[in-house]
């Protein structure tokens, strides 16, 4: 008899399955919106940054004086 009272309390209905698995799907579907928003804001800086002068060339005027040098003879 104790035997088979501690196997109904391990039981678990069918109710009590769907609402955790629901609360633990609820969980995870906030932490991939929270990546997504973080996603996309992460683009948006990066696209802003890329914009800048941060990424171009520092110096245009910078011309190759070598070919004006006779090395090696």
């Amino acid at each position: 008899m104790l035997d088979n009272l501690h196997f109904i309390a391990l039981l678990v209905t069918t109710t009590q399955l769907t609402m955790i698995l629901i609360a633990v799907a609820s969980i995870f579907l906030v932490f991939i919106i929270i990546a997504i928003v973080k996603m996309y804001r992460l683009k948006a800086e990066n696209k802003k940054l890329m914009e800048t002068n941060a990424f171009k060339d520092i110096d245009e005027s910078y011309k190759d004086f070598t070919g004006g040098h006779l090395y090696g003879e």
